[in-house]
Formats: structure tokens, C-alpha cells, sequence
């Protein structure tokens, strides 16, 4: 492992050095959605049940208690219980411009490094023709087919590395966008549901 690196050129440390990013970028996402994450059936039933008595005090507690985007956007919508549909969904809206980023934040580092690492690469690789072909110039005498091999091989090097990176890296951001994704899509159903229990009675009475 260390003959590769040390082969492979100043630019194999840099592209060594993205996937330690990465590697950590990962894990802290990984952390921050385990940490977030709840039974939102479980979740939604309990809360369901305290709106309808109107315990709106409690139902803020609740939300307060549970961890995570939705339980902090339901919060925003409940505090708004005596407003009109559109005044809670805005409300309700407002948070999730708050809670959506935090949930994106650092992706943009996964995404970047799966389009740089090859790029890296390949400019390894292309420097490292240079020298190769640079060393069989300044090479008296009729060229060693081995030694150019040799450079070919060691060009090569980084370009594997880059591309070792990328691919794994690329699949960690696109594994993560699908769980915002799919946190945001539960979202909005949680706060579609609390908007309806919150504002039920007001519509069918056209209050």
C-alpha cells in the first residue's frame, strides 16, 4: 500500500486524503440520521390522539421530546393551532427551509469529491506519462521496452486511485440524498395530516 502511494506521486496523498473526507463526511451523516430518526406511525398515533383532545400543550411536549426534522416542523404548526390552514402551513413551511438544509449540510463535500477524484487521476496519470516519456528521452542509447512499462505503470496509478474513491464516494452521496429525500416525504405527509386535525372542526363548520 505504501509502495502505491509513494509511486504514485504527490497527487495520490491528495486523492488519499479526499477519501479520508469523505470516509468521515459519511459517517457523520450516517450518525446525525441515526440520531434522527423515529417511528413516525408510533410518532404520528400518539400525537394524533392528543390533538383531537385538543391538548395542545402536551402535544408541544411530545414534540419537544422526539428527536429529529419532523417531530421540530410539527412543533412550529401546533404552536399556530388557533391560526387559519394557510397560516399553519406556512408555518410549518418555515421550519422545513430551517430543517431541510441541516439535513443536506456536507453533501455537497461527498458530491464534489466524487467528481474531482478521477479528474485527480487522471492528472496523475497524465503527469506521469510526462515523466515517463520525459526519463526515456534523456535515456542514451535504443529505449528499454520494461522501462516504459514501468512509467506507463506507475502513470496509471493514480487514475486507479481516483477512480477507487469516486465510485464508492458517489454511491455514499446518492444513498444519503434518498434518505432526505424520503425524510422530506414523510414530512410533508405528517404536517398534510396535523394541518387537517389541527383545522377538521373550523372546516366543517366553516369557522
Amino acid at each position: 500500500m505504501l509502495d502505491i502511494l509513494i509511486n504514485g506521486g504527490p497527487i495520490m496523498y491528495l486523492i488519499l486524503l479526499f477519501s479520508v473526507i469523505a470516509v468521515a463526511v459519511f459517517l457523520e451523516r450516517l450518525i446525525h440520521f441515526h440520531r434522527g430518526s423515529i417511528d413516525t406511525q408510533k410518532f404520528m398515533s400518539g400525537l394524533r390522539n392528543i390533538l383531537r383532545k385538543k391538548n395542545f400543550t402536551e402535544a408541544i411536549t411530545i414534540c419537544d421530546d422526539t428527536p429529529g426534522p419532523i417531530a421540530h416542523v410539527l412543533k412550529m404548526g401546533i404552536m399556530c393551532h388557533d391560526k387559519n390552514r394557510q397560516q399553519i402551513k406556512e408555518a410549518m413551511q418555515d421550519a422545513g427551509l430551517y430543517e431541510i438544509p441541516r439535513m443536506e449540510r456536507k453533501l455537497v463535500i461527498l458530491a464534489t469529491i466524487a467528481h474531482i477524484a478521477p479528474l485527480l487521476g487522471l492528472l496523475g496519470t497524465v503527469t506521469g506519462m510526462i515523466n515517463a516519456f520525459k526519463q526515456i528521452v534523456n535515456t542514451p542509447g535504443p529505449v528499454n521496452p520494461s522501462l516504459l512499462a514501468e512509467g506507463i505503470w506507475e502513470a496509471l496509478i493514480t487514475t486507479a486511485g481516483g477512480l477507487v474513491v469516486a465510485i464508492p464516494t458517489y454511491v455514499a452521496y446518492n444513498y444519503l440524498v434518498s434518505r432526505v429525500e424520503s425524510e422530506v416525504v414523510e414530512m410533508e405527509k405528517c404536517c398534510t395530516e396535523v394541518v387537517n386535525l389541527l383545522t377538521f372542526e373550523r372546516d366543517e363548520y366553516g369557522i
